[in-house]
């Protein structure tokens, strides 16, 4: 073990130490991925199995969202209480358990239930990872190591889409009974265990945050995590987040939300306006709902699955690209330009589906607008991929105070599971009515989002955690 540095001193840290750290935390946004994709190869054969009408049906596959709100809401107040590792090992018993229940269960009520269960491990993980990560990295590595977590988010979408595939390929359906007479559908769920496993016991083996440490009085624990993995001048920064913690109490830290205007203060509010604004631009439809829009376009069912499978690969690729460009180019510029592309990608889809040809009830791109419509759906991804999805998630880590961090991003990352609720849910009813007028909306809410960072968003690059303001980030100090 190092000996303590001295004061003025600077500790340098392996980056390879700190990407283990934070790959650990963000294993938590792979099940958060893993989780809410998993079903996507099975909905069918649930129905079938259960015998449900659609409403009950769509109970089941949306009801892990409010699990996900409510797992976010609290997660923050437990980290605060009893620490970031203890909540990523709840998090992982809560995949377990509901991987096993969803496999077992014997009607739509259980499944739902265990759905629920599975939820609020995702808000969980949703919240403790981005807030984990961001207290224990190096400043100038916080971006990239922050972005570890859509990385993760992306990758789990595609492994649970790629292993519910396999699955069936080898059971032949999703219903048909497959090894120890199981369902293939049982089995897509079963497949979680292995990575919810992997990441509890991963979790025993990673430190404690440092700046909970230091807010429990633990300042020579705290010292020897900042000397391994957040470098710098060790005995400055945890005399920086003493000063940022001391003589709040518990209670005090949760209080101290409800000031300011509407009862929160205005830091608050501008990370729950960026969660909102990351779902309100419909995203998630794109990714529950692409085979739709591909029909539309012309290609078949089988065909709408493959590209959908494709879809999740260029979220990976373009997740990579922000990852090296966050730190270097800074968060606000890479919102406005995922603002601007999303916008203008989602005007396109906008018109070529207000203009479409309707047969049958349902929007028919003929000639070149089947092509538009395809290249501006995916270069909607790419903008978002490389922007909006990572970036949220790096801010709401690192864009509040040492005092309200945990529970901030808890009612942050719950604002984002509702809009993710109001998004999903409500498609299918503005896509009766026609899906230009669905993409209209979603288009109004990108252009309000250009305005959005342009006036509340403020760079956050390079700057230490004890340097962020209670009520907003302060510009970013001169470089001297």
């Amino acid at each position: 073990m190092s000996s303590a540095p001295t004061s003025g001193s600077h500790v340098s840290v392996p980056l390879t130490r700190v990407v283990l750290v934070a790959a650990t935390a963000a294993l938590g946004g792979f099940l958060f991925g893993f989780d809410t994709a998993v079903i996507n190869g099975a909905v069918n054969a649930i129905g079938e199995q259960f015998q449900t009408g659609d409403l009950l049906l769509g109970f089941a596959v949306a009801s892990a969202l409010i699990g996900c709100a409510i797992g976010a809401w609290y997660a923050g107040r437990i980290a605060d209480r009893y620490g970031r590792i203890r909540v990523m090992l709840i998090a992982a018993v809560m995949f377990v358990a509901s991987a096993v229940g969803c496999a077992l269960a014997i009607g739509v009520w259980d499944f739902s239930f265990w759905r629920i269960v599975g939820g609020l491990g995702v808000g969980a993980a949703s919240v403790i990872a981005p807030a984990y990560i961001a207290e224990v990295s190096p400043p100038e590595y916080r971006g990239r190591l922050g972005s570890l977590q859509q990385l993760a988010i992306v990758s789990g979408i595609f492994v649970a889409l790629l292993s519910d595939a396999a699955i069936v390929a080898a059971a032949g359906t999703a219903s048909a009974p497959w090894l120890f007479g199981l369902e293939a559908w049982r089995w897509m769920f079963l497949v979680e265990v292995v990575p919810a496993v992997i990441y509890g016991v991963l979790a025993l083996t990673i430190p404690e945050s440092p700046r909970y440490l230091i807010a429990r009085g633990e300042m020579t624990k705290a010292k020897e995590v900042l000397t391994r993995y957040v470098g710098g001048d060790v005995e400055k920064v945890s005399t920086d987040i003493l000063k940022t913690v001391e003589g709040k109490s518990e209670r005090a830290r949760f209080s101290i939300l409800r000031r300011g205007k509407f009862g929160l203060l205005p830091i608050v509010w501008i990370g729950i306006g960026l969660s909102v604004l990351q779902q309100f631009t419909g995203i998630n439809v794109i990714f529950y709902y692409s085979t739709t829009l591909w029909q539309a376009v012309g290609f078949t069912e089988q065909d709408s699955l493959t590209i959908t499978v494709i879809t999740s690969v260029t979220n990976i690729v373009t997740t990579i690209v922000a990852i090296l460009l966050i730190d270097k180019v800074g968060r606000k510029p890479l919102l406005l330009v995922g603002a601007i592309g999303q916008f203008v990608c989602l005007g396109v889809l906008t018109l070529m589906f207000a203009t479409a040809t309707v047969v049958d009830g349902q929007p028919v791109l003929e000639g070149s607008s089947g092509t538009i419509a395809l290249i501006a759906a995916n270069l909607y991804v790419v903008f978002f991929g490389a922007t909006w999805g990572p970036v949220v998630w790096v801010l709401l880590g690192e864009m509040f105070s040492n005092k309200i961090r945990a529970v901030a991003l808890s009612v942050a990352a719950a604002a984002q599971w509702a809009a993710n609720f109001v998004i999903s849910t409500t498609f299918p009813a503005l896509a009766s009515v026609g899906l230009g007028l669905a993409y209209g909306v979603y288009t109004f809410f990108a252009f309000v989002a250009i305005f959005f960072v342009i006036k509340y968003v403020k760079e956050t690059k390079g700057r230490t955690l004890e340097s962020m303001s209670e009520d907003a980030p302060a510009p970013v100090a001169p470089k001297r």
